[in-house]
């Protein structure tokens, strides 16, 4: 019998104007688990990981309709107040580029405190005793120093790890992690990937790692869903994934692996580019760009279909 779910959404539906962005995406993460959400820039990834705590840019975007569940409670019925507990307290997120989301007047100590106050009732002195708790826990070399140093004056690396520590300080039961090391050297991504897997396994929470590094998810995620044109278009467990993509979009982004090519070749791409909202095709956006297409491909959207490996296609991989 599965876990039940910590998050749920359904049929989830958002719009930036009259222009259809997020369509139908349906997905759950239990406690504990590492949901990969993957596909190219623009298919709506990001979007979707706003929407769970409402930090859509309201407007011109707007969700139309659809359901998401955390712990119990409708998100999408929550008061401010509500909403504000549920922020950092209960979910809470990184984002690609840390010196973006890190204020860069206060010392990383203040900023990491100032979250801790924000949702318990504590002394600053027993806030930033948690700050340096949590600097250590995350693997910054001296925590003692780092208490007091100004974002400009920590790598790109060790910036990250803050911001993991500012995500951590309330011990959230979600953690989204938008494309968290992006802006980091291949070095760096490795040990901020296992960091955030092993707290994981340690806390107990469950992370929403949103990404377009298949190589990555194969490795630290326990299931995958597969996002192209603001629509999920497979979904199932990482080992079954890989082993046996479905989708031709699947299919056609774990052929760009490096490592699922030979050292020194040039790796391939897909020929195309993902579809703007508003300039999407009828019938499965992928289409296009799919060498598999059949007549009823450019005709009308397949549905998503199958139990625990679910896939949206015409004519899917065998």
């Amino acid at each position: 019998m599965p876990d039940p779910a910590l998050l749920s959404i359904k049929d989830l539906h958002i719009s930036v104007g009259s222009r259809p962005v997020i369509e139908g995406v349906s997905f759950d993460i239990a406690a504990g688990e590492m949901l990969g959400l993957v596909g190219e820039s623009g298919c709506g990834k990001s979007v979707t990981a706003l929407s769970i705590m409402r930090l859509l840019a309201e407007p011109p975007m707007h969700i139309d309709r659809g359901e998401i569940n955390f712990d119990g409670a409708d998100v999408l019925k929550l008061d401010d107040r509500a909403l504000e507990a549920l922020r950092g307290e209960q979910v809470a997120m990184i984002f690609q580029e840390p010196m973006t989301s890190l204020n860069p007047v206060f010392t990383v100590g203040d900023q990491i405190a100032e979250v801790v106050t924000l949702h318990r009732d504590v002394s600053q002195e027993a806030a930033m005793a948690r700050a340096l708790e949590l600097l250590g826990r995350v693997g910054i070399p001296t925590p003692e120093t780092a208490l007091i140093r100004y974002p400009h004056q920590m790598s790109g690396g060790q910036r990250q790890r803050v911001m993991i520590a500012m995500a951590l300080a309330c011990d959230p039961k979600l953690l989204v992690a938008d494309e968290p090391t992006t802006a980091l050297d291949v070095t760096v991504q490795a040990q901020i990937l296992d960091l955030l897997d092993d707290l994981r396994r340690e806390t107990g929470m469950a992370v929403l790692l949103i990404t377009h590094d298949l190589g990555v998810v194969s490795q630290y995620c326990d299931r995958v869903a597969v996002m192209y044109g603001g629509r999920i278009v497979e979904q199932a467990a990482a080992d079954e994934l890989f082993a046996r993509p479905r989708h031709r979009y699947t299919e056609a982004l774990l052929r760009t692996i490096p490592a699922s090519n030979i050292p020194g070749t040039e790796l391939p791409a897909i020929p195309g580019t993902v579809p703007p909202p508003g300039q999407r095709p009828s019938g499965c956006t992928f289409h296009p760009r799919c060498h598999a297409m059949v007549d009823a491909c450019p005709q009308t959207m397949p549905e998503l279909v199958g139990d625990a490996h679910l896939i949206r296609c015409w004519d899917p991989a065998a």
